[in-house]
């Protein structure tokens, strides 16, 4: 007996993977030290809106990941395009103005995913995208700015951090 191609997926379970602050992986408490199967999961995560979670994607395979605290990472800045390339393989705008810092460890963190939820979800940049954002801001007597695209855009105080928190979807 086949299965009805219409019908809808299982509900989502949470299977034991875990995916860290730094971007590392572990499933029921182990790390996953396999390179391919960690950069398929990094390039897999997923949101789904309308159950408020995290996923993964191996072949015909989803389940439920949680999330620590930023379900997507910062790979690449481009400055000249004002964008950013991601964990999952996609590139978008970098938005200067959610820009804030992780309270596990003081990292850059802003929002991406917009399409999927208006406030956006939480994308954790990777020590060489955040050196390349820190080396472009340049201050002055009055504030700090960061030129992209040609433009001078004001840097936020990153102390303050407001829209950044601890929970992807603060």
């Amino acid at each position: 007996m086949s299965a009805d191609p219409s019908a809808s997926p299982p509900p989502l379970q949470p299977f034991g993977l875990l995916l860290h602050h730094d971007g590392r992986f572990s499933h029921e408490g182990e790390p996953i030290r396999n390179r391919r199967l960690r950069e398929h999961f990094d390039r897999s995560v997923g949101y789904l809106p309308e159950e408020k979670k995290f996923i993964v994607r191996l072949r015909h395979f989803r389940g439920e990941v949680e999330v620590e605290e930023a379900g997507f990472f910062v790979r690449e800045i481009g400055l000249a395009r004002g964008e950013i390339s991601l964990s999952d393989g996609t590139v978008e705008p970098l938005e200067v103005r959610t820009l804030g810092i992780s309270p596990i460890d003081g990292a850059l963190l802003c929002r991406v995913k917009r399409a999927l939820v208006p406030e956006g979800l939480l994308a954790r940049f990777s020590h060489s995208a955040q050196a390349d954002l820190l080396q472009a801001v340049e201050c002055d007597a009055d504030a700090c700015f960061i030129v992209i695209s040609g433009i001078r855009i004001p840097f936020p105080d990153l102390d303050d951090s407001p829209g950044i928190g601890g929970d992807a979807l603060d």
